[in-house]
């Protein structure tokens, strides 16, 4: 990389900041089918000066167009930003994640998380972006996911930190014979069961309050999925998680994990290495973990069979292994 290079990743982040003061103020549905600073500006309750700087620099990298003084969405923030169909909640997610960042050289001096939530931020409001961003990039992955792993014959699946259930969903329409149950906080089912409600599949997808961090799963399963979980543990705390989905499988059950699983020196993938920054700066001790450390991991907990598949339409990668 040149230092010209250097410079330009340096400042990236106006843009970026852009973007987001833009979703946070949801300047896009303000704007709708064009509208002048001013409008904007009483539509979101901002200066009317300092909107239209906004507006210009949305309209300067391209997330909006400028005639005449009206601003006009464009095709891809009219689709994804605007209006009742807006993906404004799971990107409120990145919104927030924008505090946590903001502490990564204290977190790099202080070796672990030292973020706080804002006091204007809400648990409630928090969770709830969270988990629309979670299920937004499940439903883009699922159809691979499924294709990857083979349940024709698993009857039991439990889903660890299940979230809004969207991979138990997608599980539960393509093989008619299975019945999911999702592990998680008691903060999330609600927001879990409203999906499961809306998909119509009450009747085959349950909801259970749990900790991951120490509750016992059950047995008899023919199926675990351990989706994006791993990163938000220790080393340790994986380790003593697969011993507990270990015990929880029936003899010949699967355990199925999705996260960022980094080469053996850890720089690539380049998502990965970045996202374990995310886990810095956001959790007490986790981290995006090597191919040979979910290998290591999977083995001490008795696992066989043990292989990666690598997922072509996103950056994440599954670990698969068997109970003998």
């Amino acid at each position: 990389m040149t230092f010209e290079e250097l410079l330009e990743r340096a400042r990236a982040f106006q843009e970026s900041r852009v973007l987001l003061t833009a979703i946070e103020l949801d300047v896009f549905s303000a704007v709708g089918d064009g509208a002048t600073a001013s409008q904007v500006a009483g539509r979101i309750g901002a200066d009317p000066r300092a909107t239209e700087m906004l507006l210009n620099a949305l309209a300067a990298i391209g997330a909006l167009a400028k005639r005449e003084n009206i601003f006009y969405n464009t095709p891809a923030t009219a689709e994804h930003l605007a209006g009742p169909g807006s993906q404004r909640a799971g990107l409120m997610h990145t919104v927030n994640l924008w505090e946590r960042w903001s502490t990564l050289t204290a977190a790099v001096r202080a070796g672990t998380a030292v973020w706080r939530r804002r006091q204007d931020v809400s648990e409630t409001e928090w969770t709830e972006a969270f988990i629309a961003a979670m299920h937004r990039n499940a439903l883009l992955r699922a159809p691979e996911v499924i294709k990857a792993i083979d349940a024709r014959n698993v009857r039991r699946l439990l889903d660890v930190g299940g979230g809004s259930g969207a991979y138990s969903i997608a599980f539960a329409r393509e093989y008619p014979q299975l019945e999911a149950e999702i592990l998680d906080r008691p903060q999330v089912l609600p927001l879990a069961l409203g999906y499961i409600r809306e998909a119509g599949l009450e009747g085959r997808i349950r909801v259970r309050a749990g900790d991951l961090r120490a509750d016992q799963f059950g047995t008899g399963y023919d199926l675990v999925l351990v989706f994006a979980i791993c990163h938000m543990l220790s080393p340790e705390e994986n380790r003593d998680l697969f011993r507990r989905i270990f015990s929880a499988l029936a003899p010949g059950g699967r355990v199925a994990v999705q996260d960022f699983i980094l080469n053996a020196d850890k720089t690539a993938p380049r998502e990965g290495a970045l996202f374990s920054l995310n886990m810095l700066v956001g959790t007490e001790a986790g981290a995006s973990y090597s191919e040979l450390e979910y290998r290591a991991w999977l083995e001490q907990a008795g696992f066989r069979e043990i292989r990666m598949v690598s997922l072509e339409k996103a950056p994440s990668s599954l670990m698969l292994a068997v109970r003998p």
